[in-house]
């Protein structure tokens, strides 16, 4: 069964070779980021067209990689070039409809208490 939980969710800004896999992307958030890839944190990176996702964490078992491509469309990615940002569950699940997740408008918005 696969199975993600995930404590905090870390994207990384800027622009990743995507052809880095397990080693590669754990080496980025060690050496880049200085945080530890084996955590259980989530740890998410975007490529230089801005269609392609990967996200690697560890489970408690060993590291887990996930991999995302839109066929229309782009992923919404902050502006630094370096660093990372906290996401929330939600937010994240927005990045990965490749919905602006920065500012998410709610449909309905309550008038009154009462």
């Amino acid at each position: 069964m696969i199975r993600m939980a995930p404590g905090r969710i870390w994207i990384a800004a800027g622009i990743t070779d995507m052809r880095k896999g397990f080693d590669g992307l754990a080496s980025l958030v060690q050496e880049t980021l200085k945080e530890n890839p084996f955590s259980g944190q989530l740890f998410v990176f975007r490529g230089k067209r801005g269609d392609l996702v990967k996200m690697i964490w560890w489970d408690g078992d060993g590291l887990c990689l996930f991999a995302k491509r839109l066929e229309r469309g782009r992923f919404i990615w902050p502006q630094a070039s370096s660093g990372s940002v906290a996401l929330s569950p939600a937010q994240l699940s927005m990045l990965l409809e490749g919905i602006d997740w920065r500012r998410p408008e709610r449909t309905w918005q309550p008038q009154r208490a009462a």
